[in-house]
């Protein structure tokens, strides 16, 4: 066949989506282009990928609303990596008729990344790794895990992960979410808590919910009140389960001990962005999910599903 077919591969930020799998047999059969970059504007979108009949899109990195899918005439197929992708419309994808294809996802690379946050903060880490780069010693006393409370908002597969991870630190872990019972609390050692009271007790809180109409903003003013003060937030979820600016108020006036975040309501975040400036603030740029494993499943299943379509209809 003519490689009449064109393939774009969006948001490749590392630049190893053509290293992480074999595309050769889907290069012999289509054009294969990557873009590292990240595009905002609906315009810049459209304008970029109207040539192609597929796209292969990092979950919840470029936004495919029906606005932007109903401009792409060309667009045959989606493939996204993870098993959900919230910034997809699914229901444009079936009124356009366009095929939207899912790849496996590995899940340790999340709670992995929460627990290596809550640790850096509990005892300082990127305070002291400055102190040692800039010739200082020791200026900062942390703060143990061994009898503390982890509170988990949301004990679904990941949120199980960390109440584990906290148990082998002999901590005590609670936790709460709209229809978490009793039951399941007990199943993973848990005890559940109302939603007031494990803002009230936790000395650490982490998110671990997915993000819905009804979870959005989930944590605001009121809960980020009832901490302590020497309390800890993390979130490795998703930005917008929090009352973004309820945490920034809540952060410039000391009324917890700091935040740990891998998510926010708008990614990739501002350079000039207040949480960059804040000294309570521990973040990254939503890296839960980008390890070598994980990387790898999702690149290799994309080849996977993309050379079975096009085997399908080409071939």
């Amino acid at each position: 066949m003519n490689k009449t077919i064109q393939i774009a591969v969006l948001d490749d930020y590392q630049k190893v989506a053509l290293q992480t799998a074999d595309w050769t047999v889907v290069q012999q059969l289509a054009d294969v282009v990557v873009f590292s970059d990240h595009l905002e504007k609906e315009e810049a979108i459209v304008e970029r990928l109207l040539p192609f009949q597929v796209l292969c899109v990092m979950r919840e990195r470029t936004p495919l609303n029906k606005s932007v899918l109903s401009k792409l005439h060309h667009l045959k197929l989606i493939v996204s990596t993870g098993r959900r992708n919230a910034s997809i419309d699914v229901k444009a994808c079936e009124e356009f008729g366009i095929e939207l294809r899912h790849t496996d996802y590995v899940e340790s690379g999340a709670p992995e990344l929460t627990w290596a946050l809550l640790m850096a903060m509990a005892r300082n880490v990127i305070v002291e790794n400055e102190n040692f780069r800039s010739g200082k010693w020791q200026s900062t006393v942390g703060t143990d895990l061994s009898g503390k409370t982890l509170g988990l908002v949301g004990l679904g597969r990941i949120g199980q992960k960390m109440a584990k991870f906290a148990q082998a630190f002999d901590m005590d872990v609670v936790a709460w979410s709209q229809n978490l019972t009793t039951e399941k609390a007990a199943e993973a050692g848990v005890k559940l808590v109302s939603k007031a009271e494990l803002f009230r007790t936790a000395d650490f809180v982490s998110i671990h919910l997915v993000l819905s109409e009804r979870s959005r903003g989930i944590v605001g003013a009121q809960e980020l009140a009832l901490m302590k003060k020497e309390a800890y937030l993390i979130n490795t979820s998703r930005g917008p389960l929090i009352d973004e600016a309820a945490l920034i108020d809540t952060l410039q006036n000391k009324r917890i001990a700091g935040a740990a975040l891998d998510v926010f309501d708008k990614e990739p975040l501002p350079e000039n962005h207040i949480l960059r400036k804040l000294d309570q603030v521990l973040a990254t740029p939503h890296i839960g999910y980008v390890t070598e494993k994980t990387y790898r499943v999702f690149y290799e299943n994309t080849v996977r599903k993309i050379e079975q379509w096009l085997k399908e209809h080409f071939v």
